[in-house]
């Protein structure tokens, strides 16, 4: 079996009056991210673990911010188009791991449905799918509300063609 892990991130200045989106979740917050996407940090580092575990460059390669075809876009299609890529190169997502570093409005109970979306959206069982909220101590531009960024780890794997990925399973 092939494994690769695939290591993401992202940040956005936030600004008041924007919606503010994570994790494929609308968030009650009078601060929201300034992007010509939705701005969603959590998905973008997502898509950018994913891309980098099949060395396939970075979201912004994919899906410019200099495209009108990206302007505004809902980042649950950029993921949905992110997997099909790499499903496409033949690999298929085990499981995700993502931080999100803010320091207000609190996330905690929006976790358990970005968790849901974002493992639908990937095709796996929400237990593959960790998402995570953290603060930064009131320290740097995370601390002074003036941005959000977010960390993500994902490990995409493909059986060996060859044997069918007997091999990886028996060890032979």
């Amino acid at each position: 079996m092939d494994i690769r892990i695939g290591n993401g991130y992202d940040v956005h200045a936030l600004a008041e009056g924007l919606p503010l989106w994570l994790g494929g979740v609308r968030i009650d917050s009078p601060l929201g991210c300034i992007a010509h996407s939705d701005g969603d940090v959590a998905i973008h580092a997502l898509c950018d673990a994913l891309l980098g575990a099949l060395a396939l460059g970075d979201i912004g390669h994919h899906f410019p911010d200099t495209s009108d075809e990206f302007k505004g876009i809902d980042s649950k299609v950029l993921l949905e188009r992110t997997v099909a890529i790499v499903s496409a190169a033949g690999y298929r997502v085990g499981n995700a791991d993502i931080t999100i570093a803010m320091q207000r409005p609190k996330i905690a109970p929006y976790i358990l449905r970005m968790r849901e979306i974002l493992a639908g959206i990937m095709g796996v069982p929400v237990s593959a799918v960790s998402v995570k909220a953290t603060t930064t101590e009131k320290l740097g531009f995370v601390g002074r509300s003036e941005g959000c960024e977010a960390y993500a780890v994902v490990i995409v794997s493909r059986e060996d063609a060859a044997d069918g990925g007997k091999a990886g399973i028996s060890g032979k």
